[in-house]
């Protein structure tokens, strides 16, 4: 079998696996659904404080696109505990022994966790559009936040998979994960403007990939004029974006390749 029909037949079982249990599917919502409805309304008098955000953007504009992007890498810490089950249950071993590309193994994964996490964010995004959140850019501005956050969640289950191959421990997937990606989170301009927090958080935010991804997704999610007056922290256009999420994913990606070559010989 070729490795696009090896792939195809992977993703579609694993996205088999989610719909058999969708409790999953509800628990990795159940966080970003709590911070955009309750953050939201918690911090909405946040975007009156004179000089922090431009006139008119409300905290509910401001924050959703570092809420899809927090969904993103939540959702990613997934595929390693998806990749431990396998190990430990000896699925894995089964499949080897099957004349399926061992590359499909890896690609129907991460392809399957990629597709979850855009169906997630639509979800967000009409919980959102329900609120009041809009994009300014219309149709092809969704288009490209989907894109940023399906190859931003690309790029971090590549890290939660390496963690998962290396120890085999869905606790130290999940540890290890939330040790990284929470302070990540809160030193980025997802949830904060770069001018309210710290000067050394500033400087941590200017070079945090989550950063990245959440101005991209806000080029085209906020007005014009809401962009220039903000003063985005990092270049805020998608296809910087995508290259510095790319850079990231050669590293957590290649370092999955690595180790799995290793569980598969």
């Amino acid at each position: 079998m070729s490795l696009a029909s090896d792939t195809y037949h992977l993703f579609v079982r694993a996205l088999k696996k989610v719909l058999r249990n969708p409790i999953l599917l509800f628990f990795s919502l159940l966080q970003p659904i709590i911070f955009l409805v309750l953050f939201t309304q918690l911090f909405s008098k946040f975007a009156a404080v004179p000089g922090l955000f431009p006139p008119g953007l409300t905290y509910l504009e401001y924050a959703t696109p570092g809420i899809l992007l927090q969904n993103g890498f939540s959702s990613a810490l997934q595929s390693g505990t998806s990749i431990v089950d396998e190990l430990n249950s000896g699925m894995l071993e089964k499949m080897l022994v099957t004349p399926v590309n061992r590359s499909a193994i890896l690609l129907g994964r991460l392809l399957s966790d990629a597709f979850r996490v855009v169906v997630q964010s639509v979800i967000i995004l009409v919980l959102a559009y329900a609120l009041g959140f809009s994009v300014a850019a219309g149709a092809g501005g969704i288009i490209s936040m989907l894109v940023v956050i399906a190859f931003f969640g690309l790029a971090w289950s590549g890290i939660s998979l390496a963690i998962g191959l290396r120890t085999r421990s869905a606790e130290t997937v999940f540890g290890i994960g939330g040790f990284l990606t929470f302070p990540l989170l809160f030193m980025s301009d997802a949830l904060v403007p770069t001018s309210a927090m710290p000067s050394w958080m500033a400087s941590v935010s200017n070079v945090n990939p989550i950063s990245f991804a959440v101005d991209a997704v806000r080029s085209v999610s906020l007005p014009s004029t809401s962009l220039s007056t903000l003063s985005l922290s990092v270049p805020g256009d998608v296809l910087s974006a995508l290259t510095y999420i790319a850079a990231i994913a050669i590293l957590t990606l290649g370092a999955t390749l690595y180790l799995f070559r290793k569980v598969v010989k």
